[in-house]
């Protein structure tokens, strides 16, 4: 069982948590949600010991087990499938034990706990997680090294998924998952025979493979048993008895007020008048319903419709590397009014894909026919880098608005979904989600007829991902989506996709049938493996070891960005380790406050780099291959 009882706590002097009590029985699957920036990650840091409260404690069984993704990549040169069993540090302790001891009672003991912990499958557990997570057998042979930033944070999430901690702590873990991949941690989730806790922004992983969620509001947790929708569903009820609560209650106070400045000073009523003043002071006040609206998004409509066909491609192969193709003799037609999601893992070409539509690759050989006159507006992760660091929301939009007013620059602005607070805020200090509305303004701007989003939800929370949904519901063009969020794809899209065996192809089934496919292994996947098998080991070898090295320079480029966020985050520990012994180290307020302004300013650097590490990773990867 984990008990938090009264706690608080603040980051660079902002309250987060204020006097917040929860308790989870043991074998809880719990759903962690909360609006982004309310403290979600910061109770994370509470519960593992690395952030001390203010006030309040934390109760968790003795010798209990947690686990958490780490922070930094493995990027050794051992081989994925060695990293994630040296994740069990208890079997390693006990093979290598067995290896020297002599005692026979000893030797007896050792080979019991063996058996007990199930070690002599690990080999096959480690195999199977690293597969659900998308490394073939080949992969998981390979040094993490050979990985792009993305892939090796894979590894660090099957490295806690084998250890099998007692409780399991995982932050947005679908961040750095394609959609299969959400698919087969949904079901490890559900499955999972520990506690876990998961901090997610995805429905349907909250609503398959949780059974109560943890709601951080108002600085306050509540607990609710059931799914995200049952969460939902008791919210509202919850609200709702409240709001009339507090109706009726204002209507009795009102009443009783009335009386006692009618009768207070009446001989005859001056007893039943005290009476009503002692019951007004023991009254408390029902608090009114506090609404969090979000900013919506806004897609404009296109000024014409364009014909359908919108693009046609016939025998095309696109890639990167004249010669050597990523996606092979493509036959597709996209009309003005179709909405198509991409499945596929990540590595089959998507994003080029993504990137033949919108222009920003061209065929090899083959053709791609586009409508006359026809707008594409593309959004992916990696433009965030796009974006000019000290340049404001409505800075950047006057650039496209040059004779227009402040009012009309404002309101365009105001239609991105941002704030007028933001407006003025430069792009570096907005946030991962704000960010996001900037750029898919920007990227609808000039009233696209088909519109490519590329993962447009990493960075967004439940609510704002509603929004999203709502407003391409409302867009009046052709869609493309590439997403792991399986709520978003059944809400918007009526068509699948494939793109796998080096082409893209038509999905008949549903999302359904596609998650019955990626976790019971499916006939897809053996003809992917009969595919694969075609090129020989040697090969493959060559053919990764070719593209690594044309790719060296972006490589170069990742890992000076992961030195940068590891300086970073050194920094950050640094200085909160002063903050918690200010005391001791005799600090001033002063010298206090100086800190948690650095603290802050360190932090906002740590936020940029990562968004820039993993936009460069996936780019990355996407050109390798995976």
């Amino acid at each position: 069982m984990l008990v938090l009882t009264d706690l608080s706590a603040r980051i660079a002097g902002r309250l987060l948590i204020d006097h917040a009590s929860v308790t989870l029985p043991e074998g809880t699957k719990a759903g962690f949600v909360g609006r982004n920036g309310a403290g979600k990650s910061t109770l994370f840091r509470i519960i593992t010991g690395e952030l001390s409260p203010e006030t309040g404690s934390v109760k968790i069984p003795k010798n209990c087990r947690m686990g958490q993704v780490a922070q930094e990549a493995p990027g050794t040169e051992e081989p994925l499938i060695e990293i994630v069993l040296k994740a069990d540090t208890e079997r390693m302790s006990l093979l290598r034990e067995a290896e020297t001891a002599t005692d026979p009672h000893r030797i007896a003991d050792i080979q019991t706990r063996l058996t007990d912990i199930d070690a002599h499958s690990a080999e096959a557990r480690a195999a199977s997680i690293l597969s659900g997570l998308g490394f073939d057998n080949d992969a998981q042979q390979r040094p993490a090294s050979s990985f792009s930033g993305g892939w090796r944070m894979r590894v660090a999430l099957a490295a806690v998924l084998f250890s099998q901690p007692d409780l399991l702590l995982l932050d947005e873990p679908t961040n750095y998952l394609d959609l299969e991949g959400t698919l087969w941690l949904e079901d490890y989730v559900r499955r999972y025979p520990y506690t876990v806790i998961i901090i997610s922004h995805d429905r349907d992983l909250l609503n398959k493979a949780v059974n109560s969620i943890v709601h951080l509001d108002q600085q306050k947790l509540a607990f609710y048993r059931g799914s995200f929708d049952q969460f939902e569903k008791q919210r509202a009820e919850a609200r709702e008895l409240q709001t009339k609560m507090r109706t009726k209650q204002i209507a009795s106070r009102k009443h009783m007020e009335e009386f006692v400045e009618r009768f207070r000073y009446k001989a005859s009523k001056a007893r039943q008048a005290q009476s009503r003043i002692k019951a007004l002071e023991r009254m408390g006040s029902i608090s009114a319903v506090v609404e969090d609206h979000v900013l919506g998004f806004h897609f404009p409509t296109p000024d014409k419709q364009a014909a359908s066909p919108i693009i046609v491609l016939e025998h095309a192969d696109v890639g990167y590397t004249p010669g050597a193709p990523i996606l092979k003799n493509l036959d597709l037609r996209i009309d003005n009014d179709d909405r198509i999601a991409l499945l596929g893992s990540n590595g089959n070409g998507k994003s080029t894909f993504a990137k033949l539509l919108s222009g920003k690759l061209l065929p090899e050989i083959g053709g791609m026919t586009r409508a006359p006159n026809m707008k594409i507006g593309y959004f992916a992760q990696h433009q965030l880098d796009d974006l000019k660091p000290d340049e404001s929301a409505v800075q950047h939009v006057r650039e496209l608005m040059p004779d227009a007013t402040e009012g009309k620059v404002r309101a365009r602005v105001a239609q991105m979904g941002l704030s007028t607070e933001k407006m003025g805020t430069a792009a570096r200090d907005l946030s991962g989600g704000e960010k996001a509305r900037l750029l898919m303004g920007l990227a609808t701007f000039h009233k696209p007829n088909l519109l490519i989003l590329d993962e447009p939800t990493n960075h967004l929370d439940i609510d704002s991902r509603a929004a999203l949904i709502d407003a391409l519901n409302a867009f009046d063009g052709a869609v493309i989506l590439i997403s792991h969020d399986q709520h978003l794809i059944a809400a918007t899209v009526d068509r699948l996709w494939l793109v796998r065996d080096g082409t893209v192809s038509n999905y008949d089934g549903d999302l359904d049938d596609y998650r019955s496919f990626i976790i019971g292994g499916t006939r897809a996947a053996n003809r992917q493996k009969k595919a694969e098998a075609k090129v020989s080991k040697a090969d493959q070898r060559r053919i990764a070891a070719e593209r690594r090295k044309e790719f060296a320079p972006l490589k170069k480029k990742i890992n000076e960005f992961e030195s940068l966020t590891a300086k970073l985050a050194k920094e950050i520990q640094q200085l909160d380790s002063k903050l918690s012994d200010a005391d001791t180290l005799g600090l001033t307020p002063d010298q206090s406050a100086e800190i948690a302004f650095k603290r802050g300013d360190v932090a906002k650097k740590l936020a940029e780099a990562e968004e820039q590490w993993l936009a460069l990773s996936s780019e990355y990867e996407e050109a390798i291959g995976g």
